[in-house]
């Protein structure tokens, strides 16, 4: 079959195989631990699913404006008002279906072919693809452990060329939980003033936060870096909200009106029940989202601090999001009986087949030195898992 090229262009991803595999044994009756769920095992909050019922019984159900309805425009710029103290007009801000779906908007609005977007390494698993497909480039810039994978503003500086048109910032990240400190935030400002290159600032975890991290938006160090910044953010996280497909992106009114035609023609309006949803989300009650942050500060000192009682492994204390990013360097290059454990990837197939244990390699995010594990999870499996990747890695030798 003659396919685009640009479908070419794009990499499989390595987790796929692992998923098929766990959701088999699974469907074989075998009890897998799943460790790589990337959304909260928290039901949504009651009065969201309310918000959605109403507008349901009253037969909102019908087509939106495209970039969405003005109610939840106007409660995104209260939010980010709040929280962020940044300040935004409705019309310099768009919903659409998810933060992926606005990424790609700014993707297809910003960037021609050969264009370079520079993306810190671990990186998300779709920025780079994206990016691909619209035919520009990924630069990836490797952060380093011994750093806290924060950027380095020199090392940023050295890689821009005439064909950099900007950074995606990830913060806190997916898949480390490191929130980018203020100061590093703002020399990576003085550099892309300097240079003239947008910053898109992902900040779709900046709700879930512990006490060794403070989140601080770009957008909100003054107002040149905010022209030239794009925030993309989303319900899904905070509010547990991840099917209901609801993202959204506040920046200069220029680029949301290109981002907005754009999803005119593409997927028009996301889904117009999800949208009052997401209004009570960012304007009731709060509660919800500080009782599961709560619970996930429990579920990662938990896993943080016995993933760092195994031997040969090393755990930074994410700031951030629910994601462990355990370096597991120490054990490439051994062995079980026939299986040689080369790379991320092997160890993962490992973890599952001997432990029954899903997880994600670190190849996925940029890194083959690491497997990221989400605490987004019951504590009884986070034990029992633990327990099982313990034992299982234990049965490694030189």
């Amino acid at each position: 079959m003659n396919l685009a090229s640009r479908v070419k262009e794009i990499s499989p991803s390595p987790t796929l195989a692992i998923t098929a595999k766990a959701k088999k044994m699974r469907a074989e009756g075998i009890d897998v631990i799943g460790f790589g769920a990337g959304e909260p095992d928290f039901d949504t909050p009651e009065n969201v699913k309310q918000a959605a019922k109403v507008a349901i019984d009253q037969g909102f159900t019908k087509y939106t404006a495209e970039s969405g309805i003005d109610e939840l425009k106007v409660a995104v710029v209260k939010k980010l008002s709040r929280d962020n103290g940044l300040t935004y007009e409705p019309d310099e801000v768009i919903i659409s279906c998810g933060a992926k779906h606005s990424l790609f908007n700014i993707c297809l609005a910003l960037f021609d072919p050969g264009d370079e977007v520079i993306v810190p390494s671990p990186y998300w698993v779709s920025y780079p693809e994206q990016i691909k497909l619209v035919g520009a480039k990924p630069l990836i810039m490797e952060t380093r452990e011994s750093e806290e994978f924060q950027i380095d503003p020199d090392r940023l500086s050295r890689m821009i060329t005439s064909r950099t048109k900007a950074i995606i910032i990830n913060s806190p990240s997916n898949p480390t939980g490191v929130i980018c400190s203020k100061e590093v935030l703002e020399k990576v400002a003085e550099v892309a003033l300097s240079y003239g290159i947008w910053i898109i600032s992902d900040e779709c975890y900046e709700q879930i936060t512990y006490d060794c991290g403070r989140f601080v938006s770009i957008a909100s160090l003054g107002a040149e870096i905010k022209a030239l910044t794009v925030v993309v953010n989303a319900v899904s996280k905070p509010y547990s909200m991840t099917g209901w497909r609801i993202g959204y992106a506040a920046g200069p009114k220029d680029l949301i009106k290109a981002m907005s035609k754009i999803q005119s023609q593409t997927t028009s309006n996301p889904t117009s029940i999800s949208q009052k949803a997401a209004v009570e989300a960012l304007v009731g009650d709060q509660t919800f989202v500080r009782k599961m942050v709560a619970e996930f500060a429990q579920r990662k000192d938990y896993m943080v601090g016995r993933l760092n009682k195994i031997p040969g492994l090393f755990c930074l204390n994410p700031g951030g999001a629910f994601y462990a990013f355990p370096n597991i360097s120490a054990y490439l290059g051994k062995r079980a009986g026939e299986v040689t454990i080369k790379s991320s990837l092997d160890l993962s197939n490992y973890l599952l087949e001997k432990a029954f244990v899903a997880v994600v390699p670190g190849s996925a995010f940029g890194s083959d030195q690491h497997i990221r594990l989400s605490y987004a999870c019951s504590m009884e499996n986070i034990r029992r898992g633990l327990d099982r990747i313990e034992e299982a890695l234990s049965q490694l030798s030189a």
